[in-house]
């Protein structure tokens, strides 16, 4: 019910933009300029590949409920699918700066990599969307005793007490931080603390002290027994 209600606004948003926007194409056709029109299909494309990425969201949070289905875990590298989700950052944000800081260790372990490639491209389009500054975004692999730590850190406004807390206890954001400031980040952070639970690991947010918000998981390096 709090995933439907969190869900209803962040889409409802986007298609109320499209269509006023192909409304307004259609109805002044002959009378809008080329860059106008350039400019308002392009607002249509943008909330297009947003409303995608969502119900990708959607699908996989979906099935990682269902335990019916198991997870499809092979072993991978790590570095290869931070990578990966960092070109397909890029590309869907060319303005953005991230930058990629590899682990001198070699993080190798079991994973299902189309879902930690999404994790991290939520986390990273999170960075780029609300932080407020897209120049300063850095994803840190590193290894940490028996985990393979993944971190995002931005030099932007920060997160605030109630996102932090909705954020460690699992809960979606506070309905009064819904909006297009916010939008999609409840439903992406969801996604990501889902499918790292799945696979055994732990998700946290805090604020860097000079400034910034830090969002890190872990997955562990080995198969735990019990799995």
């Amino acid at each position: 019910a709090n995933l439907l209600r969190a869900v209803s606004h962040d889409l409802r948003t986007p298609l109320t933009s499209i269509y006023g926007a192909c409304s307004t194409v259609i109805e002044n056709y002959d009378s809008l300029g080329r860059e106008q029109k350039l400019k308002l299909l392009g607002e249509v494309c943008e909330d297009a590949q947003w409303l995608n990425r969502m119900v990708e969201n959607l699908l996989s949070i979906t099935r990682i409920q269902d335990a019916s289905v198991p997870l499809k875990k092979r072993e991978e590298m790590l570095e290869e699918v931070a990578g990966d989700a960092v070109l397909t950052t890029r590309r869907r944000f060319p303005d953005a700066n991230v930058q990629l800081d590899l682990s001198e260790d070699i993080l190798f372990l079991p994973m299902e990599p189309m879902l930690i490639k999404q994790v991290i491209v939520n986390l990273l389009e999170n960075a780029v969307r609300h932080s407020g500054d897209t120049q300063h975004i850095q994803l840190h692999l590193f290894r940490q005793e028996e985990w393979a730590v993944v971190e995002v850190r931005d030099h932007g406004i920060g997160l605030s007490p109630d996102i932090m807390q909705a954020v460690q206890s699992g809960r979606p954001l506070p309905r009064d931080l819904s909006g297009d400031s916010t939008r999609g980040m409840g439903i992406g952070l969801s996604v990501c603390q889902s499918i790292i639970k799945a696979h055994g690991g732990f998700f946290a947010a805090g604020n860097d002290p000079e400034g910034g918000a830090v969002f890190r998981f872990g997955l562990p390096m080995e198969e735990k027994a019990y799995e």
